[in-house]
């Protein structure tokens, strides 16, 4: 009996040892961050102008981020991955969510604000993106 449990332990041992910590390389994930950046990033600097004039843009922009979050919550060991986004988008967070918050707040941001958002914003989509492309691929 003792030694079918040492056998049983050892094969959970095993096999949890063997797989992944981290999801694999998923090629439309790698799309899909790299396609919101350059849209993000596109729509930050409109932000000079009045909100509610780009506020369907915005939508269709958090539509995007939120489709990708959601297809990234289903992929195995992917945790990583889920809360990068999550910080990105989290609307109270010093990242693309609050920023978007501040734009339809304030209605208008200043050039320097854009700019110096923009290059964190854009720092936090390359994290996302040279994360996936570093996974292993198959």
């Amino acid at each position: 009996m003792k030694k079918i449990a040492y056998c049983l332990l050892a094969s959970i041992l095993i096999s949890t040892a063997c797989s992944p910590i981290i999801s694999n390389f998923d090629r439309f994930a790698y799309k899909q961050i790299t396609s919101i950046k350059v849209d993000a990033l596109s729509l930050m600097d409109e932000a000079t102008t009045d909100y509610a004039s780009h506020a369907a843009e915005v939508k269709a922009l958090q539509s995007d981020i939120n489709k990708a979050i959601e297809y990234n919550k289903h992929r195995l060991h992917n945790d990583i991955t889920n809360n990068m986004y999550a910080l990105l988008n989290d609307p109270k967070a010093n990242l693309l969510g609050g920023f978007l918050v501040k734009w339809q707040n304030d209605r208008k941001c200043s050039p320097a604000y854009i700019t110096d958002k923009k290059k964190q914003i854009a720092f936090s989509f390359d994290q996302i993106a040279d994360l996936e492309i570093r996974k292993i691929k198959h």
